[in-house]
C-alpha cells in the first residue's frame, strides 16, 4: 500500500516506472511474437500426426516462451543479460549481434519502445487504479496479437479467449463497462463480423476474414460494451481501407494478397479504451445530434 501511495503522490515518478516496465514487457513481447507461433505450429503438427497415427516427429529440445534461452539466428551466440537492456543493448550494439555482427531487426527496439510509450499513456490516462492495470494488460495482448497477425495472418486463441473471458470478469466490478453491456458487447462483437463474412463469401465466393477477427471484435465488446462497437469498427474500417488502398497503389501490392486486419481492429479498440468516450461525444455535437 505505501508503494501505491507513493505513486499517487509522485505523477512523475509513477510515469517512469510504467514507462520502464512497458519497455520490459516489450522486450518479453517479442518472444511471445517469435516463439508462440511457432509453438502453435509444433502443436497442430502434432495433433495431425496423432489424428492420422502417424509417428510424431522429434522437435528436439524444449521450445517455449522460456526455452532455450534467446540467440542469435545466424550463429547462435547466446544473448547474455547485458545484450537484452531493452532499446540500449540495440544501440549500444549498433543494432549487430555481439559475436557474429548481423544485423539485428529494427522491430525489437520498435516494440520495445512502442510499448513503453503506450504505457506511460495509459498510466497517465487512468492514473493509480485498477482500471491502469487493466488497461495495460489489454495494451500489451493487443501490440502482441497485432505484430502476430501482421506476420502470420493469425491471432491465436490462446491470447483472445482468456482476454475475452477476462473482459466479462472485469464487467462483473464494472471496471470498463456494466455486465449487460460486457455480453451484450461480446456476442454483438463476434456476430457484427461474421456476418459480414457470410455476405463477403456469397457475393465473392471468397472469405474475406478470419475468425480470429471474429473473436478480437468479441474481446472489445467484453471489454468496452456494446455502445463503443460502432466506433472501434468505423475507425478501423477507414484506417484499414486507407492502408490497403496505398499498399496497392503506391506499392504495387496485389490486391489478392490478404491484408490482416487484426492490427487496425487492435488499434483502433485502443484508441477506444482511452478516448472512446470524447470521440463519440465529439462527433454528436459534429454532427449536431447533441447539442
Amino acid at each position: 500500500m505505501l508503494v501505491l501511495e507513493l505513486l499517487r503522490e509522485s505523477p512523475n515518478l509513477y510515469l517512469a516506472v510504467a514507462g520502464v516496465l512497458g519497455l520490459m514487457i516489450g522486450s518479453f513481447l517479442n518472444v511471445v511474437i517469435h516463439r508462440l507461433p511457432i509453438m502453435l505450429e509444433r502443436r497442430w503438427r502434432a495433433d495431425c500426426a496423432e489424428v492420422l497415427q502417424q509417428p510424431l516427429e522429434s522437435s528436439g529440445s524444449q521450445f517455449n516462451l522460456i526455452t532455450p534461452r534467446s540467440r542469435c539466428p545466424h550463429c547462435g551466440h547466446m544473448i547474455g543479460a547485458l545484450e537484452n537492456i531493452p532499446v540500449l543493448s540495440y544501440v549500444f550494439l549498433r543494432g549487430r549481434c555481439a559475436e557474429c555482427r548481423a544485423r539485428i531487426s529494427i522491430r525489437y527496439p520498435i516494440i520495445e519502445v512502442i510499448t513503453g510509450l503506450l504505457s506511460v499513456a495509459v498510466a497517465a490516462h487512468f492514473g493509480v487504479t485498477l482500471q491502469a492495470i487493466a488497461a495495460l494488460i489489454l495494451t500489451w495482448s493487443l501490440i502482441a496479437l497485432s505484430a502476430i497477425d501482421f506476420d502470420h495472418q493469425l491471432l491465436p486463441d490462446v491470447i483472445t479467449l482468456p482476454l475475452l473471458w477476462l473482459g466479462l470478469l472485469l464487467s462483473v466490478f464494472s471496471v470498463f463497462a456494466a455486465p449487460v453491456a460486457s455480453i451484450i458487447g461480446a456476442i454483438t462483437g463476434y456476430l457484427a463480423l461474421w456476418l459480414v463474412f457470410q455476405l463477403f463469401r456469397l457475393v465473392t465466393g471468397k472469405e474475406g476474414m478470419g475468425y480470429g477477427d471474429f473473436k478480437l471484435l468479441a474481446v472489445l465488446g467484453a471489454w468496452l460494451g456494446w455502445q463503443s462497437l460502432p466506433l472501434v469498427i468505423i475507425l478501423s474500417s477507414l484506417v484499414g481501407a486507407l492502408v490497403g488502398i496505398s499498399l496497392i497503389a503506391l506499392m504495387g501490392r496485389n490486391r489478392n494478397v490478404p491484408i490482416p486486419f487484426g492490427p487496425y481492429l487492435a488499434a483502433a479498440g485502443w484508441i477506444a479504451l482511452l478516448w472512446g468516450h470524447d470521440l463519440t461525444a465529439l462527433y454528436l455535437r459534429w454532427s449536431g445530434i447533441a447539442g
